[in-house]
């Protein structure tokens, strides 16, 4: 399994600027500064903009919505303005249009396989629920990619312990079923539960 890069020397979390920058539609929209780049991507209203606002210690600088399906834009974060946070599309909403998702979904694909600034994907998944047929999409997707996959289990909040215990479970052993070792963390936006877990992935990637 992969382990968990050494600590930067810098300090941890330390996090004094960020920006939103700009949506991205197209490859050609993607920014080309050179900045290395951290994505999440996961399935419509599994809390993407929840869990980076958690993580920049911001309270609304990613845009959330009660509507599943809102990001239809790489949105580009500028943190210290040294790297980038990406906001994936959110995939698997059925008011999307079919053509629409097939584009986004070829255009996802190409960024997690070729993008040379990306340094690390974390894949959102709800932990109150199995694993989606979208989120086994993206499993897949990873198994061949270049760069670093990390699983982030969201809204562990609305758990027990034991519900929290299952859902890890649930996740590694259908990794396991595809012949995949891949990294685990438990989050939360409201208790801001695996924010060191994922600060460590990030900084110990940008080092």
């Amino acid at each position: 399994m992969l382990s968990i890069p050494p600590r930067s020397p810098l300090p941890d979390m330390d996090v004094k600027e960020a920006e939103f920058v700009k949506g991205a539609a197209t490859w050609e929209q993607l920014p080309d500064d050179g900045r290395p780049e951290v994505a999440f991507i996961g399935r419509s209203n599994v809390g993407k903009s929840s869990l980076i606002n958690m993580l920049l210690g911001r309270r609304a600088l990613a845009r959330t919505s009660s509507t599943p399906g809102k990001t239809r834009e790489f949105n580009f974060y500028l943190v210290n303005d040294a790297f980038y946070f990406v906001d994936l599309p959110g995939f698997g909403y059925a008011k999307t249009a079919q053509r629409e998702r097939a584009r986004w979904g070829r255009l996802i694909g190409r960024y997690v396989t070729e993008r040379e600034t990306l340094r690390i994907v974390f894949h959102l998944v709800d932990s109150r629920h199995e694993p989606t047929a979208q989120d086994k999409d993206v499993m897949a997707l990873m198994k061949g990619a270049p760069v670093p996959y990390v699983i982030l289990l969201t809204k562990t909040d609305k758990l027990s312990g034991n519900g929290r215990a299952q859902s890890k479970a649930r996740v590694q052993k259908l990794l396991a079923a595809a012949g995949m070792e891949v990294p685990v963390i438990l989050t939360s936006s409201q208790d801001k539960r695996g924010r060191d877990e994922v600060w460590d992935w990030i900084d110990g990637l940008l080092t």
